[in-house]
């Protein structure tokens, strides 16, 4: 069977479901094709779950705070009510029809299935009634997503291990848990769990969490993890994995074994380009994602967004990238990519927002450079706050032009704070500027106030 589309778009994530049923309004016969959920990762296994799991151990984390501020309380902490919202509000129990409707009530036609392509303008897609030939007389929208990579331990492969997708859908908190990386999957899960009353060991390879932020954001989710009695090994070399039936065994290089019920794999994430099939249209198959142009070009009749881009695997990145990439096609385009100011958070308690560069990467930009610090706890707020008020303001400045190139804001509500922070990035607001900025009293954002004194 043969098609002919203007629009094929490969994978249905936030960026690629709303690039799809936006080119279908506009008029353009536009075919979707996935072969997972309409919506991607961020319904069904990561944005919208993972968060409602952290709205819950939040309220047990400040369950627990009651005594030091305000008499006493007993927690007693039930899955029960996690899971079954995960079902009900999240993901319908990860049925898609509802995101299937409304794609295809855009005017956007949907195929399940698995998209290559096989030619320029062509694709195979292989569904359960067989191979579909789809020509396309405008392009290719590329968002197939990543998937949890499982990294090289020798035995991890053969033995029982979650992923993100595995854990969301759990219906009982296991009694022990390892959690392979350190990141901001790896961090949210861990918290998680352990206030849900799990003995959480959390491995990372590198010799600090939160790697791809400031070291100081790191020390201080550490910090917090020991105070909650959550173990952190960082630096450490895994040499195996085992199981014995019953549990799963760590072994390190130089360093005792770790044992638990189960092992989650948070460790990053990877894409297949062979078997998307871009070399034939000229593209590395071998490479780890998709290089892209500022208007999400990546060949003659082919666009990419999303994570496979490289630029940030984020809802909100793909989101970003799919309004350059259907105004491209369209032709109305009136602005091109800019990532001077891609914000991000890690929903850990204390919540880690950053936007912009981190003061190492500007250094190693070759900018002349200025920080300034503030600490949460030191502020009105968080002195008011009392327990729970760790956190900093970190602002980077590049001097020569007096703008903020890159800010941190770890604390209570560190991701609201951000929002501030991410404008003065984004505009090249003047330090001199901010300096004369009004400061809410008692704010965690006035803090932002104080690291400005600090520079």
């Amino acid at each position: 069977m043969t098609r002919t589309v203007d629009i094929a778009v490969v994978g249905l994530g936030p960026g690629g479901e709303s690039a799809a049923a936006k080119l279908a309004e506009a008029g353009l016969d536009v075919l979707g094709i996935d072969s997972r959920l309409v919506g991607g990762e961020c319904p069904y296994y990561a944005c919208v779950p993972t968060k409602m799991m952290i709205r819950a151990a939040d309220a047990l984390g400040e369950a627990r705070r009651v005594d030091l501020l305000a008499g006493s309380a007993e927690v007693r902490p039930d899955w029960r009510p996690v899971a079954a919202r995960i079902r009900a509000d999240a993901t319908a129990d990860w049925d898609d029809t509802a995101a299937v409707e409304r794609l295809t009530k855009s005017g956007a036609a949907f195929l399940r299935g698995r998209a290559r392509i096989t030619g320029p303008n062509r694709l195979t897609v292989s569904t359960s009634d067989g191979d579909e030939t789809v020509e396309v007389r405008r392009g290719i929208l590329l968002n197939p997503g990543t998937d949890p990579a499982v990294p090289p331990i020798p035995g991890l492969a053969d033995v029982p291990h979650w992923t993100n997708r595995d854990a969301v859908a759990v219906t009982a908190v296991p009694e022990s848990l390892i959690v392979l990386g350190g990141g901001p999957v790896g961090c949210e899960f861990a918290q998680i769990f352990a206030r849900f009353g799990a003995k959480v060991t959390l491995v990372e390879a590198q010799d600090r969490l939160l790697t791809l932020d400031e070291p100081e954001a790191g020390e201080l989710i550490a910090e917090r993890f020991a105070a909650e009695g959550i173990t952190v090994r960082t630096g450490v070399k895994i040499t195996g994995a085992t199981h014995d039936g019953a549990q799963v065994t760590l072994a390190f290089d130089g360093a005792d074994p770790v044992t638990a019920a189960h092992v989650l794999v948070a460790a990053g994430r990877r894409t297949d380009l062979a078997a998307l099939g871009v070399g034939a249209v000229g593209l590395d198959e071998s490479a780890k994602g998709i290089e892209v142009d500022d208007r999400m070009r990546a060949a003659d009749g082919v666009w990419a967004i999303g994570d496979v881009t490289g630029k940030g695997a984020f809802t909100h990145m793909s989101m970003y990238q799919a309004e350059i990439a259907v105004a491209d096609i369209l032709g109305t385009a009136d602005r091109t990519a800019d990532y001077r100011a891609v914000p991000r958070v890690t929903f850990t308690d204390p919540e880690v927002g950053s936007v912009g560069l981190s003061e190492s990467a500007a250094r190693e930009a070759g900018l002349s450079v200025r920080t300034g610090t503030a600490k949460i706890a030191e502020s009105s707020r968080g002195w008011i706050h009392k327990v729970g008020n760790e956190g900093f303001i970190k602002l980077v400045m590049d001097t020569d032009r007096d703008v903020l190139v890159g800010a941190t804001a770890a604390g209570p509500a560190g991701g609201e704070v951000l929002g501030a922070l991410a404008v003065a990035v984004h505009a090249e607001v003047p330090v001199s500027a901010l300096r004369r900025m009004i400061f809410a009293y008692p704010t965690f954002h006035r803090a932002i106030g104080d690291a400005l004194k600090d520079l």
